[in-house]
């Protein structure tokens, strides 16, 4: 009697500890970036935002923001390089109201304005992005197709824009002040290895 009370009590102790652990899978799994993107994306658009210097400059932010006010919002900001690069990086965060506008001012300090787009022609040019960045060698951050379900049903389809990347018809790729030696070397090796029927520029 007292081994099966034993056994007994080692089965309870370990049908606990499964408890415990599923319970945490499941507190990681909704605490995830891509519980939280599904959650925030039921969520009316509030704000759609492009710089509105992207396409001279070849560098400049996407901001995608969802609430079910505008007190309080999920928010995605995408870093784009239309000549080369693609889609370098993604962010995504929650955000009270005022706290987002005082955000978007900062972006406008590197001189560039951020203006309302449609979201069907932001959600196209981030795909189009995406695979033309590819196509040559670069693929979109890591985090990318993850934050990008923020659109939800937002269809690119329904955008009738035509983007043009490069620089004067060719990949452009310019050095940012973070990117060492061994980067811009390794970035320039790609884009020779991958030049397609266009000629490549660089620049420091």
């Amino acid at each position: 009697m007292p081994v099966n009370m034993t056994q007994k009590r080692a089965r309870k102790a370990q049908r606990r500890k499964q408890v415990v652990a599923e319970k945490r899978r499941a507190e990681a799994i909704e605490s995830s970036l891509p519980a939280r993107i599904r959650r925030a994306a039921d969520a009316p658009i509030q704000h759609c935002y492009l710089s509105d210097t992207l396409f001279d400059f070849g560098m400049g932010m996407l901001v995608l923001a969802r609430g079910a006010t505008p007190y309080h919002l999920s928010f995605s900001v995408f870093l784009l390089d239309t000549f080369s690069l693609g889609i370098k990086d993604v962010m995504f965060n929650t955000i009270e109201g005022q706290a987002f506008e005082r955000y978007l001012a900062v972006m406008d300090d590197d001189g560039s304005v951020m203006v309302a787009v449609d979201p069907s022609y932001a959600r196209k040019l981030l795909r189009e992005l995406a695979a033309w960045s590819e196509s040559i060698g670069f693929a979109p951050h890591r985090d990318f197709a993850t934050v990008e379900r923020l659109f939800g049903d937002v269809s690119a389809d329904a955008s009738d824009a035509v983007f043009r990347f490069g620089h004067d018809g060719k990949p452009l790729y310019i050095a940012g002040p973070g990117d060492t030696p061994a980067v811009v070397r390794r970035r320039i090796e790609r884009l020779q290895e991958n030049p397609g029927d266009v000629g490549i520029e660089t620049a420091a």
